[in-house]
């Protein structure tokens, strides 16, 4: 199987007048994709194509996931889907947007694998190598089901914590945090996994809960009042 890999070199236009990237692209002597702001390859060649982007001081490149590649991991999706009681669409969804069900993946943040674990959830469940397809699905979508634990089953808040955090989430009334990133993100994975009747109504208590667990005060939410304890309410 072919592989394609971009490689991006990104002018930022620092006079007034120039307002747009340019962004030349061809394909090299080993099939990769070459993506430059250069109008020429290495042996001085006109790049193949040639693309303006306005108003712009950073860009980014998307293509379609290669439906062999994604059915590689498609068992090990089912089998945490089911084992979490996680939307098996949802699954394939946030590996989709994360990674483009690329294994080696990582980011600047310093997000790695399929579902772009973080360190602290990498150690909150044990990740050995997160780089393994097995661990790395199985640890997200245990956190997966994690959030949407926390959020009673409101896919939407629960995407919105795995991208931004559940501290950014709080932090705005239980709501996506006003950030395109996380918007876009919960859109584009929305988008993918399709609809589902599991999210809250908007008129449903949520219910903050504090338990003693270890010695240790712990939190978590839910749409079921305790009968007994410490909580505060949230909703509606």
């Amino acid at each position: 199987m072919k592989r394609y890999i971009a490689f991006l070199a990104v002018c930022v236009a620092t006079s007034a007048s120039s307002a747009y990237a340019q962004i030349y692209s061809w394909t090299d002597g080993n099939g990769h994709l070459v993506l430059s702001d250069r109008p020429q390859n290495g042996d001085g060649r006109p790049a193949a194509a040639a693309y303006t982007v306005p108003q712009t001081e950073s860009f980014s490149t998307t293509r379609p996931v290669d439906q062999g590649k994604s059915a590689l991991y498609d068992d090990i999706i089912r089998e945490s889907a089911h084992e979490h009681s996680v939307r098996t669409d949802l699954v394939r969804a946030v590996v989709q947007v994360e990674s483009g069900y690329n294994p080696w993946a990582t980011s600047a943040k310093g997000a790695v694998g399929l579902m772009q674990l973080m360190p602290a959830t990498i150690q909150q469940f044990g990740v050995r190598n997160p780089f393994n397809p097995l661990e790395n699905i199985r640890a997200g979508v245990a956190y997966l089901r994690q959030l949407l634990d926390k959020y009673a089953d409101n896919e939407v808040l629960a995407l919105a914590a795995y991208n931004a955090g559940p501290g950014a989430v709080d932090k705005h009334g239980q709501a996506v945090p006003p950030y395109k990133e996380t918007r876009d993100y919960v859109s584009k994975v929305n988008k993918i996994a399709g609809e589902t009747s599991k999210r809250r109504a908007p008129n449903t208590a949520i219910y903050r809960i504090t338990e003693v667990v270890d010695g240790q005060e712990t939190v978590r939410y839910s749409d079921r009042k305790p009968a007994s304890g410490k909580y505060e309410l949230m909703a509606p």
